[in-house]
């Protein structure tokens, strides 16, 4: 089974068909077994459960896998009398009220395995050519679980609210943003971190979530404990957990209703698999987990603004206000109404440019504030009175 190749879906479902212990378990079984896979923290090494031998596939080709037969397991456990291929492309044709334009080219005609590898590997894979590898892992790969959170959900009424998602991502942000300011002793790369989060919160699309409302918006146990996951990998960024860092979790935990014991357990767990697989993961082989992510955010921002230059040019210039509202982001802050009209116009352009697409997916707008910095090079010196050449 190669899912680097079609038909790769026809193969792994006969390859499973007789091996199908993993989909009995039950949601926090098979959850556990997403977290140890790597799958939750967005650095696949095993297939979920072991349910097929992973071989020598690559950490992407083990991602497509994991996410494929989550999906799978969701639908099973949902007991929909819709045929799965069909119910999982109704569920990204559903979110395509989005506009990302990178699924639209896949979402017509008839629905086949084919078409849900391709859906598949764009929501993995965005563009090899301009994500580097560790960003592309640690970012989109482990916000891919939202996916799974917004399919059960889908499958409910087999049709899915975008609230639903754009809450769910505002909470994980402001929950993540309190992790990190809960750190004792902060260095360069986290307090570039907290800025980058901060900025990103300003450009949600709803307004901005406190903690209590965070915490509300999270209801199910599936959300809890990846909430909580997601917290831990963030405090992990030292590769060290302290003790303020361990009360902050504690009282998350708490507050999200969840057992002392599976709090625990959450620490304990993502300690040992980072320090376990430290060699097999490239994000943690040399530099530390937050320099890496704001490293590789602002180059990569950096390469895609700069590669669609003209056309983003272009498309500003169409958009008087917007370039209006970049210039003078320059030289004062701009209001909450501001920023949410620069939002909404920049996701505008962006849906017409399909290497752009990333700022479309969930998590995306958390690099909008990096956008905002890089597109002030493309506009003329005139906007910009205290622009200095490089």
């Amino acid at each position: 089974m190669n899912p680097s190749a079609q038909g790769w879906i026809k193969k792994l479902l006969k390859e499973i068909d007789k091996k199908d212990a993993v989909f009995s378990l039950s949601e926090e079984a098979f959850y556990n077994a997403l977290r140890n896979c790597g799958f939750i923290y967005g650095s696949n090494l095993d297939i979920v459960g072991g349910i097929i031998d992973k071989k020598d596939l690559t950490e992407e080709e083990l991602c497509k896998t994991n996410l494929f037969l989550t999906l799978l397991y969701t639908h099973k456990k949902s007991k929909s009398n819709a045929p799965f291929i069909d119910s999982i492309i109704n569920f990204y044709t559903d979110i395509n009220e989005l506009k990302m334009s990178f699924f639209r080219e896949l979402l017509g005609g008839k629905k086949s395995r084919e078409q849900l590898e391709k859906i598949i590997h764009k929501r993995v894979q965005i563009d090899a050519n301009v994500l580097t590898k560790n960003f592309n892992y640690f970012i989109i790969n482990a916000l891919l679980f939202i996916d799974v959170l917004a399919y059960k959900e889908f499958l409910k009424n087999n049709t899915i609210s975008i609230d639903y998602i754009k809450n769910i991502e505002a909470a994980i942000e402001t929950i993540s943003l309190d992790v990190l300011n809960s750190k004792i002793t902060k260095n360069q790369y986290d307090e570039s971190l907290i800025k980058l989060f901060e900025s990103s919160l300003r450009f949600k699309n709803n307004s901005h979530v406190n903690y209590k409302k965070a915490v509300e918006i999270i209801k199910n146990k599936q959300e809890t404990y990846y909430v909580l996951d997601l917290a831990c990998m963030a405090t992990w960024g030292d590769r060290m957990i302290d003790d303020n860092e361990q009360k902050f979790l504690i009282q998350l935990g708490t507050d999200l209703n969840i057992q002392t014991s599976r709090i625990n357990e959450s620490i304990a767990t993502i300690n040992h698999f980072y320090i376990t697989n430290k060699d097999n993961i490239a994000l943690l082989s040399s530099k530390n987990i937050v320099q890496s992510f704001y490293d590789n955010s602002s180059k990569m921002v950096n390469k895609l603004i700069t590669r669609n230059s003209k056309r983003l040019y272009q498309e500003l210039k169409d958009s008087k206000e917007l370039m209006i509202l970049l210039s003078q982001s320059t030289v004062r802050d701009l209001s909450n109404e501001e920023q949410k009209k620069v939002q909404e116009q920049l996701l505008d352009i962006f849906k017409s440019i399909p290497s752009l697409a990333i700022f479309i997916l969930p998590g995306g707008a958390l690099l909008l504030p990096l956008v905002v910095k890089f597109i002030p090079k493309l506009l003329p010196s005139a906007f910009d009175d205290n622009r200095i050449d490089d």
